[in-house]
């Protein structure tokens, strides 16, 4: 029993221990760091959105290779130190025996390694797992993937260590060579700092009888008081000098970065770029520890308030603006008298003459005799997985329908990725007509509609947008800030070659020729909910039903794009900002400010249609007579990246935080349902004033119900069939989207849609 006990206490008052109990007890935030790390790797946070992939499966210049992980294994390793760094600033002086020792820092690393080492293993498991098991790499391309993780991480410790050796004295050579005292005395705050930790030194030192050496030895704590507790403490102060050197080396090589952050060989991986930043979090926080002591958490509080302030103020604010838009010229008001004006009747018909006759272009392209089909095209949003299966439906559906469906449709309607990847088949199919050599349904668009966003978006909110933004650009005559928006956009610019990279009404012309079909994007207004209507020509008709109803207060549905900013250079709004407008995906892509008086914020259509029905039940509304004369009847094509009937989960037993959200969470949770049950009863009144037959076809992403559930499939997988939400896709899950057309509900659909446009 006495030797057991002596074990346990030999064991307790280790060093790593010790020190490990002094994080939970003095640095929860640094502990909350680690548990964020854990929680993503294993797939217990970000799930839905696809964030444990980001770490499990790195991509760098649209490739996972040997150097996705090397750069991943550095910024893994950069973050680590960044850990002991501030761990040694804050609680060094804790343990001042370490600065009786050769080589302080290095054994202080060594015994504060439970946290990294912990992290590394269930790291290196999920990475394993998740590459075998989901993307099916064979055993060298694994070895490869590793190696480059094990090196890069090893380089990056050895450059610390290396600088360290260099740069540290122990506390033999600091007697021999003292550091410049005279610098200190003259910063009062550093001094201050210094005394507070002498005397924490003398009075409140942390009991560690064990520590390990640089050779991994279990060694007995030796008597130091012959050391003057002053003398170890500069020993403490001169490291930290150094240190310190390290934290600006990063933060200003953060800042180099920025300025070429348009160069793709800048752009980090996504994880990659999301450590950096932890890295300035934990190096911020052991700044404010250091030189605050016990006061660090409410300066730190004083200062994030303070900072709040100045943000409401716009002091900081930054304003990512819609290219092509003149934001110097008389700002448009946003007032509901000039919404009224919107509505007026006078203007409201001009533009549905104007849309008559387009409408009659198109119903010249079939035989008098016969009346065609009228097509509506509703795709929903859903990030990169939604832009994959909508150009792959289409596709799909126009080739085996021999391009009738795009012959038929009128108009294409919904929300972000979803309408990404319907303008990308649409201008392929408008470049098909107009005769140039090029197959729309080639599977090499669906590559290039599936690559990376993530990685330059990510990397422009820590390199850029968080730190520097003084690089500027041109477009339409009138300079912009390259920040986080212009990324979104050239990163989409150039996965589409320049393809959709015009004003948006570049495509009035073919639209009125009815040469390709109508879109219509509508952004919401995050000050009032309205939307925004876009489209290559003034269509203040969307809000037609005002008109016709008798009730003198219907409040206006939102507001015509053209007419609304005519003065500010609606025409030369870049279709690529339209687009990023209506696909705002919260945190990643920003909400774009509007030149009105008050400013308005847009975010993402899906916030109000995020499926497009709405949107073009209210065009129909808007010319149901038209229809009912010159066509056979309605089809409206449901292109949706999840299935529309869902089994009910049964409500499993809710703690105490459970019942707290419930309120909140169940309203994100049915966001969708709600939408679905709105968009059923729409269609059902539409069927009421509507002569003319309505159909509905839907082509419904549902991973679940077609892709097998290996056995040997790892966890994140196993709750996560359906691809995730994400502005990147792991190659599994491309092909899953791609795969998925293929299923027995949507090929029915398919036979359907084709025997209605026959």
């Amino acid at each position: 029993m006495r030797h057991f006990y002596f074990f346990v206490s030999k064991l307790f008052y280790s060093f790593p221990i010790q020190l490990f109990l002094n994080h939970i007890r003095r640095n929860i935030v640094l502990v909350f760091c680690w548990i964020i790390l854990f929680a993503m790797i294993t797939g217990n946070f970000g799930k839905y959105l696809g964030i444990p992939y980001l770490f499990l499966d790195p991509e760098y210049l649209d490739r996972v290779n040997f150097t996705s992980f090397f750069i991943m294994g550095a910024t893994t390793a950069g973050f680590t130190m960044a850990f002991h760094i501030t761990c040694y600033i804050s609680d060094g002086h804790r343990f001042s025996f370490v600065g009786a020792l050769p080589t302080p820092f290095r054994k202080f690393i060594i015994n504060n390694s439970l946290f990294p080492l912990l992290f590394l293993s269930v790291y290196l498991y999920e990475m394993i797992s998740f590459q075998v098991n989901n993307e099916h790499s064979t055993t060298w391309g694994l070895m490869l993937n590793l190696s480059g993780f094990f090196i890069g991480y090893v380089l990056m410790t050895s450059f610390f260590s290396l600088y360290f050796r260099l740069t540290n004295k122990d506390i033999v050579k600091y007697m021999v060579c003292r550091i410049d005292e005279k610098l200190k005395q003259n910063v009062q705050v550093t001094r201050a700092s210094a005394l507070k930790k002498l005397d924490i030194a003398r009075k409140r030192q942390v009991r560690v009888d064990y520590y390990f050496d640089n050779k991994l030895r279990f060694k007995k704590v030796e008597d130091n008081e012959f050391y003057d507790k002053n003398t170890v403490i500069q020993v403490f102060d001169q490291n930290h000098f150094n240190l310190v050197v390290i934290e600006l080396f990063i933060f200003a090589a953060v800042l180099a970065l920025g300025i070429f952050k348009d160069i793709p060989h800048f752009q980090l991986p996504a994880a990659s770029s999301f450590m950096i930043f932890l890295t300035i979090f934990v190096m911020l926080f052991g700044a404010f520890s250091y030189w605050f002591g016990e006061w660090s958490a409410t300066m730190g509080l004083a200062f994030f308030l303070g900072i709040n302030y100045l943000v409401g103020e716009d002091y900081f604010t930054k304003k990512y603006e819609a290219f092509g838009l003149d934001y110097q010229e008389a700002q448009a008001p946003y007032t509901v008298e000039a919404l009224e004006k919107q509505a007026d009747s006078v203007v409201m018909e001009l533009d549905r003459k104007t849309m008559l006759s387009q409408l009659n272009n198109w119903r010249a392209k079939f035989s008098e005799k016969e009346k065609p089909k009228m097509v509506f095209i509703c795709v929903s949003g859903g990030g990169k997985r939604a832009a994959l299966w909508a150009i792959n439906s289409l596709q799909r559906c126009d080739s085996l329908s021999r391009g009738k469906l795009m012959d038929h449709a009128v108009l294409i309607t919904g929300a972000s990725g979803g309408l990404i990847g319907a303008s990308y088949f649409r201008e392929l199919t408008l470049r098909k007509k107009l005769g140039n050599p090029i197959d729309p349904y080639a599977a090499i668009y669906r590559h290039k509609i599936a690559n990376d966003n993530l990685n330059p978006l990510i990397f422009s909110l820590l390199a850029n947008d968080l730190f520097v933004g003084f690089t500027k650009f041109k477009y339409a005559g009138i300079q912009y800030e390259k920040d986080r928006a212009y990324t979104f956009e050239d990163q989409l610019n150039e996965i589409t070659e320049g393809m959709l990279d015009k004003p948006i009404s570049d495509y009035a012309p073919y639209e009125k020729k009815a040469i390709v079909p109508m879109m219509i994007l509508t952004p919401t207004v995050v000050n009032d909910g309205r939307k925004v209507y876009i489209a290559s020509q003034p269509i203040s008709f969307m809000n037609y039903e005002v008109q016709t109803h008798s009730y003198p207060h219907s409040k206006i549905s939102g507001i015509d794009f053209m007419r609304f900013f005519e003065e500010q250079g609606a025409p030369q709004l870049r279709f690529l900002s339209a687009l990023r407008m209506s696909a705002t995906f919260p945190y990643i892509t920003p909400n774009t400010s509007l030149p009105t008086e008050p400013s308005i914020e847009i975010m993402d259509s899906g916030i109000s249609d995020n499926f497009g029905l709405f949107d073009a039940v209210r065009y129909l509304y808007a010319f149901k007579d038209w229809a009912d004369e010159n066509s056979s009847g309605v089809v409206f094509v449901s292109i949706r990246d999840s299935p529309k009937l869902m089994n009910v989960s049964p409500r499993a037993g809710s703690t105490i935080v459970d019942d707290l959200t419930q309120p909140i969470s169940s309203v994100y949770n049915n966001f969708e349902n709600f939408q679905d049950i709105n968009s059923d009863l729409l269609l059902g009144e539409a069927k009421s004033w509507m002569k003319v037959p309505i159909h509905r076809i839907d082509i419904q992403y549902q991973a679940e119900n077609y892709v097998p559930i290996l056995k040997k499939m790892d966890s994140i997988r196993q709750n996560n069939a359906r691809a995730s939400l994400s502005w990147r896709l792991t190659t599994r899950e491309k092909k899953s989207i791609v795969d998925n057309i293929n299923s027995v509900k949507n090929q029915e659909q398919i036979g359907k849609l084709i025997n209605l446009l026959q």
